[in-house]
């Protein structure tokens, strides 16, 4: 077997940077806020000078940009089959997209400081965008699928309200302590649950 190029191994070590730089933002993001965070953070965190970590990202923008492109790919790969939601019960869908949102946020803490923030600049909203739509249409899927008798308007309102518990219950789920961290999962798939058959009954 040949041995590496040079330009091969200078290759490898940019993208082992990158990650480096990306894991480091994420974190960053994650404990402060994207308003925040500061390269010089991102780079004191990642242990390397500010010079190096602008070889790569221009600022801190461009840095938040790949990162939500990099989510948005990881979420696309844990999207779940929609017509596998129709074969369900109720509690089962739920957990079906629950669980891959919950994992997903205690993977990358930098998640939901990306994806809650309205006042983002352009090039980092339009990079949040496709995590955005994949999670409306997952629960749209859910929603649909479990109450086929809702009006467009109805499931809308259904939609958003699914979301943003979903949303405003994250944090508690990431920050508490592991042992923990299942009841109150259980939790929001219970009280999703409930309003989910309460509509169906209704």
């Amino acid at each position: 077997m040949s041995p590496e190029s040079p330009t091969v191994k200078r290759q490898a070590r940019g993208q082992a940077r990158i990650e480096q730089i990306l894991a480091a933002a994420a974190i960053e993001f994650g404990e402060r806020g994207y308003e925040s965070t500061t390269t010089n953070a991102i780079a004191a965190r990642a242990g390397i000078s500010p010079g190096s970590l602008y070889q790569f990202f221009s600022d801190k923008e461009d840095v938040a940009r790949a990162l939500a492109e990099r989510y948005a790919q990881q979420l696309a790969e844990r999207q779940i089959d929609v017509e596998a939601l129709a074969t369900m019960a109720v509690p089962l869908a739920v957990r079906a997209v629950i669980r891959p949102l919950v994992e997903l946020n205690l993977a990358q803490p930098g998640f939901k400081a990306l994806l809650t923030r309205p006042d983002m600049p352009d090039a980092v909203r339009d990079a949040v965008a496709p995590m955005s739509q994949l999670i409306h249409a997952q629960v749209s899927s859910l929603a649909e699928r479990l109450l086929p008798a809702l009006g467009p308007e109805a499931l809308a309102r259904t939609v958003t309200i699914l979301i943003h518990t979903v949303r405003g219950t994250m944090p508690a789920i990431v920050m508490t302590r592991e042992e923990e961290r299942e009841a109150l999962i259980t939790e929001l798939e219970r009280s999703l649950t409930a309003y989910l058959e309460a509509l169906a009954g209704s």
